[in-house]
């Protein structure tokens, strides 16, 4: 028996979350019966349909790594009828994205329906590495230096911001770029590191996921991961 989030986050179908949210919202059923309590085990006999289709547990798992394009919209689907980065996958299976991107934050993306992996990735205590490349307004004082190497506290909650390096300064056009690597997925956070320092980020791009780069993809190109890369994800 298991809970019954695990198994529709298991099958692909969405991550552990967004299946807790179906549940919550009345749209899951198990044998017929309509479960609205978080919770609920079940087991691989039972039937499960969400808005009354039934769940495929064998879902074959796939795995994209992408080069997020600016003004594209990190979901699986978009109220306003925004290009997603789901539509940038040629897959007839349902993915989303592991984490998330800024509308106008490019660079790295994983897309899977693995719930399994996506739930891995993105839970905080496995302190999964990300890199960022930032193009600053303004230049990072040695102010500024000492309270990154410090830690930055966000919302009450400090993040380990000592892993840093300037990259280059423009003198003339008062800009530095930043590269930065952190463990943290809040929403903003690069953005918000930098607010907190007065500096506004004018261009923010994810350069690292872990071991994985962009490496030749061009902005909206996207390739398959290797089994080779997805176990080495499972085991970090």
């Amino acid at each position: 028996m298991e809970r019954l989030q695990k198994v529709i986050a298991n099958s692909g179908y969405t991550s552990r979350r967004n299946a807790e949210k179906l549940i919550l919202e009345s749209r899951v059923k198990v044998n017929g019966k309509l479960i609205t309590e978080l919770g609920t085990k079940v087991s691989t006999s039972d039937i499960i349909t969400i808005d009354d289709v039934e769940l495929n547990k064998e879902e074959k798992k796939v795995y994209y790594l992408l080069n997020k394009p600016r003004e594209v919209i990190c979901s699986s689907k978009d109220e306003k009828g925004r290009k997603t980065v789901v539509d940038l996958i040629d897959t007839n299976l349902r993915i989303y994205p592991v984490g998330r991107l800024d509308y106008d934050t490019t660079g790295l993306l994983i897309l899977t329906n693995d719930g399994s992996l996506a739930n891995y990735l993105m839970h905080p205590k496995n302190n999964v590495k990300k890199t960022y490349l930032a193009k600053l307004e303004g230049i990072l004082t040695n102010e500024d230096i000492i309270k990154l190497k410090k830690g930055i506290v966000i919302d009450n909650r400090k993040v380990d911001t000592s892993n840093f390096k300037i990259k280059s300064k423009d003198i003339e056009k008062n800009t530095c770029m930043v590269e930065i690597t952190i463990v943290e997925g809040r929403n903003h956070i690069v953005r918000n590191i930098f607010a907190s320092l007065h500096h506004d980020v004018i261009k923010l791009t994810r350069t690292n996921y872990a071991f994985l780069n962009v490496n030749n993809l061009k902005s909206g190109e996207y390739r398959n991961l290797t089994i080779k890369e997805v176990k080495k994800l499972y085991s970090l």
